[in-house]
C-alpha cells in the first residue's frame, strides 16, 4: 500500500507515536548518566512552558510567513476565491471538521510536525548542546532529521515512482532541504525556548512545500511575484534577529544549562 492509504497513516501514526512519546525518557537518561542538572525541569528544558508563549507561537509564524511572501502572493494570485471568501472557509467550523477527518491533514500539519520537533529538536539539541555548543548543535541535529526522510526511497522504489537516478537526485534535494529547515528550526528553539513556535512554523511550511520558483518565472504577474520573493528574503533576513530576540521569551533553558555547564558565552543565547 502507498504512504496516503489511511490504514498506512493509521499503522504509522500508532508507530510514530509510540516512539515520540518514549523520546523524553532518553533526555531524563541523559541527564542520569552524566549528571549534568539543567536547573530546569524536563519538560521546561524540553520547551515545554509558559513563560513567553505568546510571542513564541506568534513571532516565529509571522517571520516565516514573511519568508514565503512570494509564495503566499502566488497562491493569492492563483486563487479563484477573493479574500474574504478565503477567509470564511478558513473560519468555517465545517472546514476544520473535514480537516480533521483527513488522515493526510493530520499527518501533514499535525503528527508529524509535532512529533518531528519534539524529537529533533525538544530532545535531541539539549543533549547536544552541552557536548559541542549551540551552534554546532545547530547544524549537527538537522542531519539526523534529513536522513530520517530517506524511507521515502524505498516506496518510490517499490512502485517504480520514477527512474533510480531521479529517486536518488529527489532524495538528495528533500534531505538538504529539510537539512536547512531543521536547522531553522533549531534555531528558533533555542532563541525562543518553547517548542510551540517550531511545530507551528513546520506545519506552515509543510502546508506551502517548496516554494515554486520555477512556475513564478512563467507566471502572467512574474514581475510583481518576483520582487515579493525578493522582499520576502530580504525583510526576512532583517527581521530575524529582532523577532528572535531571546529578551521577548524570558529565560532560555538551553542557555542555562549551558551556564551550568561552563558555557557562558553562547552566542545564540543573546
Amino acid at each position: 500500500l502507498r504512504r496516503d492509504h489511511p490504514a498506512v497513516i493509521k499503522r504509522r501514526f500508532t508507530s510514530v507515536l509510540v516512539v515520540s512519546s518514549l523520546s523524553p525518557l532518553c533526555v531524563l537518561l541523559w541527564r542520569e548518566l552524566t549528571g549534568i542538572q539543567p536547573g530546569t525541569s524536563l519538560l521546561t528544558l524540553m520547551g515545554f512552558r509558559l513563560e513567553g508563549i505568546f510571542p513564541a507561537a506568534l513571532l516565529p509564524l509571522l517571520l516565516t510567513m514573511i519568508l514565503f511572501l512570494g509564495p503566499l502572493m502566488q497562491l493569492s494570485m492563483d486563487c479563484p476565491c477573493d479574500l474574504a471568501d478565503g477567509l470564511k472557509v478558513v473560519l468555517a467550523p465545517r472546514s476544520w471538521a473535514r480537516c480533521l477527518t483527513d488522515m493526510r491533514w493530520l499527518r501533514n500539519q499535525v503528527i508529524a510536525p509535532l512529533t518531528e520537533e519534539l524529537v529533533f529538536r525538544a530532545c535531541m539539541l539539549p543533549m547536544l548542546a552541552p557536548c559541542m555548543g549551540l551552534g554546532p548543535a545547530v547544524f549537527t541535529c538537522p542531519l539526523f532529521f534529513g536522513v530520517a526522510h530517506f524511507h521515502h526511497i524505498i516506496e518510490q522504489l517499490r512502485f517504480r515512482q520514477s527512474s533510480v537516478g531521479n529517486i536518488f537526485l529527489s532524495a538528495a534535494f528533500q534531505f538538504s532541504y529539510t537539512a536547512v529547515f531543521g536547522a531553522y528550526t533549531a534555531f528558533l528553539f533555542i532563541r525562543t525556548g518553547h517548542l510551540i513556535g517550531p511545530v507551528l512554523c513546520h506545519s506552515f511550511c509543510n502546508y506551502m512545500g517548496f516554494p515554486a520558483v520555477c512556475a513564478a518565472l512563467e507566471h502572467p504577474q512574474r514581475r510583481p511575484l518576483l520582487a515579493g520573493y525578493a522582499l520576502g528574503v530580504g525583510l526576512f533576513l532583517l527581521l530575524l534577529q529582532p523577532l528572535t530576540d531571546p529578551k521577548l521569551y524570558g529565560s532560555l533553558p538551553l542557555c542555562v544549562l549551558l551556564e551550568r555547564a561552563g558555557d557562558s558565552e553562547a552566542p545564540l543565547c543573546s
